[in-house]
């Protein structure tokens, strides 16, 4: 994740002795219930607005035990702003994305990427490629929601076009794009987990390859074990998809330059509001020159002249299109959001910063984390207790940045006290806040990959092999004491 304004790991952490772990823990058990309960009544529909009203009641019910416990109502607001000015670049990137993703789309960029990619990638080698080509693209760009929104989009109609379960497509991608989230030097949090644990980047990412190497190698092979024995229930034959598409638009190897100008633009470090706004404008241009009558069509008439390329432009960029072609299964393919369609999710995220906020506000986090810290007294322990933090934060304050900052101020001491090198604390925050805050369906993270790809978070969760694989790996590292750096006994 990427684009936020905000720096939360100069917030102090608030801290309140009137709190016991029990009050603590009653707002995130009461949430997880309801949210239990909502997700059984709505399913899928969940997320359309129930899950949202659930977070703010969660919210109210932290307030309650913060009145009681001599929180300021002030104090408690005043932390919920803060918490979603810290999104603010985070919900512009959303909203970046659906208009991209609305002129990609009308423009032919991701049919263009489908149609070459149904040539290529078939479906026994597909959900391995996945990995390796979002790792890639992820490493590059440093960004595993930039990776979604492009070629994510266009390996899930790939899959959808094969026949393949976009759950597992969609657990193949997060886990290529999580990779290089992870170790990117352009990714933020690569740079924040080092930062809070006081150990430097490139010794950070040198540390990290020894659990993400094995993690990721382990991914790739139960992929390719899935791949050979996956049942494809849609037709191999793609010849009558590839036509479908060569009729509805225009394809032609020159669309690829707008993604390409997209991801050098973000590997040259270019801000990446900036670098989708401009993608989101070729993307146009593009539509312009190479799908006039697409253009014409959604706004409504036979010819394109200025007046109807404007409307059909804003519309893609802002409201539902879609484009009909002979093949029933990819008009659902071929139909974009744009901005509109990112709504739900900036509501889900705004929701869940109120009732992380609120739990910062009254303490809750730091009592929650201080626990966890005097549970273990070994150097197992002491790994353990923060892989729980960080998952506990990705559920109570849904968002990694936290994930990663609240636990890294509360354990930075203790691993110095064990005699433990920082970048034991940095890999272990990355290892368990960075890559499972996708997981958790009202966290940030989880909320923008399930709508950019259009696949709840329910369906890939089993398939986000190394997203869940890599806290496992690192307390196997712990345990087995491999590979774990002492404090050098020259400093000072």
């Amino acid at each position: 994740m990427e684009g936020q304004t905000h720096h939360p790991e100069n917030d102090p952490i608030v801290e309140n002795k009137e709190l016991n772990i029990w009050e603590a823990l009653i707002p995130v058990i009461v949430l997880v219930a309801m949210l239990a309960f909502n997700v059984f009544v709505f399913g899928d529909d969940a997320l359309s607005g129930s899950n949202q009203f659930i977070l703010l009641l969660g919210g109210a019910v932290a307030a309650i035990v913060g009145y009681f416990n001599k929180v300021d109502y002030n104090k408690m607001i005043d932390e919920v702003a803060n918490n979603v000015q810290s999104t603010t670049g985070a919900l512009l990137i959303l909203l970046m994305v659906g208009a991209l993703a609305g002129t990609w789309m009308v423009s032919g960029i991701i049919p263009t990427m489908i149609y070459y990619g149904l040539q290529i990638l078939n479906p026994t080698i597909f959900l391995a490629a996945c990995v390796v080509i979002c790792s890639v693209i992820s490493v590059a760009t440093g960004s595993s929601w930039t990776t979604s929104a492009t070629v994510g989009i266009a390996l899930i109609g790939i899959a959808e076009a094969l026949g393949i379960s976009v759950g597992m497509t969609a657990g193949a991608i997060l886990s290529g794009a999580y990779f290089g989230d992870k170790l990117s030097p352009l990714s933020d949090t690569t740079n924040l987990a080092p930062a809070m644990a006081g150990t430097d980047l490139f010794t950070h990412i040198r540390y990290m390859l020894l659990t993400t190497v094995p993690t990721i190698t382990i991914t790739i092979l139960l992929f390719v074990i899935i791949g050979f024995n996956l049942d494809v229930s849609g037709s191999t034959d793609t010849t009558e998809i590839l036509n479908s598409i060569e009729k509805a638009f225009t394809i032609t190897p020159w669309l690829f330059l707008v993604p390409l100008i997209v991801i050098f633009l973000i590997v040259k470090k270019t801000s990446p509001l900036i670098a989708l706004l401009i993608g989101t404008l070729l993307g146009a241009v593009a539509a312009l020159v190479f799908q006039p009558n697409i253009i014409a069509e959604i706004a409504g008439t036979e010819t394109l002249d200025f007046i109807s390329g404007y409307k059909g432009i804003m519309n893609a960029i802002t409201v539902d299109t879609s484009i009909t072609t002979d093949n029933a299964n990819l008009n659902e393919l071929f139909s974009s959001g744009g901005m509109a369609g990112m709504l739900g999710t900036i509501w889900l995220i705004i929701c869940a910063m109120v009732f992380g906020g609120i739990m910062e506000a009254i303490g809750a986090l730091a009592r929650i984390s201080k626990a966890l810290l005097n549970l273990f007294h070994t150097t197992f322990g002491l790994f353990a207790s923060t892989v729980f933090s960080c998952l506990a934060l990705n559920v109570t304050a849904s968002d990694q940045y936290l994930a990663i900052v609240v636990p890294g101020k509360m354990f930075a001491k203790a691993y110095r006290e064990k005699g433990l090198a920082p970048e034991n604390l940095s890999r272990t925050l990355e290892d368990s806040g960075t890559v499972t805050s996708v997981l958790v369906p009202w966290n940030t993270c989880g909320a923008y990959h399930s709508s950019v790809l259009g696949v709840p978070v329910v369906s890939y969760v089993g398939y986000a092999f190394f997203n869940y694989l890599s806290p496992f790996v690192t307390l196997i590292f712990a345990a087995f004491s491999i590979k774990i750096k002492q404090l050098s006994t020259q400093r000072t």
